[in-house]
């Protein structure tokens, strides 16, 4: 069943809001959450009709309650507070009026938080404000990092975290026990099935999508080229490329990891997953003008292919297969080292307008260049393999 387990009321509530963005297609988001186009239509069909309480499984929460009515706005913001320890005056506003109150000004909050002894600043607040670079479009950029490690009662835990950089919703937040390649896929696979593919993601340099400054390649990487994804590394001690999920980074650990340590995996697993759905829907965010991450993301129309498909290289490409032993690539009757990622996989020798100088391109991404024009000995170390090939040397 689609919408069952601890998340089920989540899930309904994400389906509906992808659902009714304007242009989604209904169709393909019933594909890929597993619902039957009848389920779906009967789920929209509620939340039209009651809002948030037509998806529970017949209301189990009152559609009104004292704490919430106009006569009662203190016990609402009191309320909001208890529920959210580091929210301020801004956000419990915001979400008193989303819910329909007469909310008061935020600065009204904050006044009725302090009447009643709640302690604020301990978190955010009374810092300059910093502007950002933001991608255009939901999936234009898609940033991923590992939240460290966080310590378990037995045991360490892994969250690793995946951001839109427009809207910042967070399409992966999985608590892992490894940072190792195949756990990535895995996540990143049940991301690509549900929201589909975006045009580039940027990590950062180290393990599994990076081997450190100056060596980007990694299978993690080629994999995600072979999905037709841009792949981007951010610069070494520059931690400023990945900006919106570091502060990201900062919201979970006040808002999700400030508690006492999960008892293993698995609470751990449902405890982050139901605070993912807050952050998307609930909670209102700052730098999108108190809108919820959800309220500006829509699903990518790239499908994802669990299949690769091969790439038609240009006819003049020469192309070489690089063997599955690591070895060299033969061009010109010279042997050129290709790097682990790529082994066994097709890459093209593509000329170039200067004479003696030649791309080494696997599908779209320039990995590196070949000079004959004797003034390249040693490779170079490089940051982002789209944007600055290494040269090669022979073997």
């Amino acid at each position: 069943m689609p919408f069952t387990g601890v998340s089920a009321m989540d899930r309904k509530l994400e389906f509906v809001r992808l659902a009714r963005v304007e242009g989604a297609n209904r169709r393909e988001l019933c594909r890929r959450f597993g619902v039957s186009a009848s389920l779906a239509y009967r789920l929209l069909g509620r939340y039209q009709a009651e809002g948030v309480a037509g998806l529970e499984a017949r209301s189990r929460r009152p559609i009104a309650s004292p704490r919430r009515t106009p006569d009662a706005v203190e016990a609402a913001v009191l309320e909001v507070r208890a529920a959210h320890p580091v929210w301020g005056g801004r956000k419990i506003a915001a979400v008193l009026k989303r819910r329909g109150l007469a909310a008061p000004a935020p600065s009204t909050v904050t006044q009725i938080l302090r009447r009643h002894g709640v302690e604020l600043g301990g978190f955010g607040g009374g810092e300059q404000a910093f502007i950002r670079f933001e991608h255009p479009a939901p999936n234009d950029l898609w940033q991923m990092d590992f939240k460290g490690h966080v310590a378990l009662r037995s045991g360490r835990l892994h969250p690793l975290t995946v951001l839109d950089d427009h809207s910042r919703f967070c399409l992966v937040l999985a608590a892992c026990a490894n940072e190792q390649t195949q756990t990535v896929k895995t996540c990143l696979t049940e991301a690509f099935e549900r929201y589909g593919l975006p045009w580039r993601m940027t990590m950062d340099n180290g393990s599994p999508w990076g081997n450190g400054p100056g060596d980007p390649f990694t299978p993690l990487g080629v994999w995600l080229m072979e999905q037709d994804i841009g792949v981007g590394h951010s610069r070494p001690y520059h931690p400023q490329t990945q900006g919106k999920d570091e502060r990201f980074h900062r919201t979970l650990k006040a808002e999700a990891l400030a508690g006492p340590p999960f008892r293993d995996i698995d609470q751990a697993a449902r405890h982050l997953d139901r605070w993912r759905s807050l952050y998307n829907t609930e909670r209102p965010h700052e730098a999108l003008g108190l809108r919820t991450p959800i309220e500006r993301y829509a699903v990518s129309p790239r499908s994802y292919r669990p299949a690769v498909e091969p790439f038609p290289y240009a006819s003049d490409d020469q192309l070489r297969r690089v063997p599955k032993d690591d070895g060299p690539i033969t061009f010109l009757g010279q042997r050129w080292r290709i790097p682990q990622a790529f082994k066994g996989k097709i890459l093209a020798v593509r000329p170039t307008p200067v004479d003696g100088l030649y791309d080494v391109v696997f599908r779209t991404a320039n990995i590196a260049t070949i000079d004959l024009r004797g003034q390249s000995d040693h490779p170079q170390p490089v940051t982002d393999v789209s944007e600055h090939p290494s040269p090669m040397s022979p073997v």
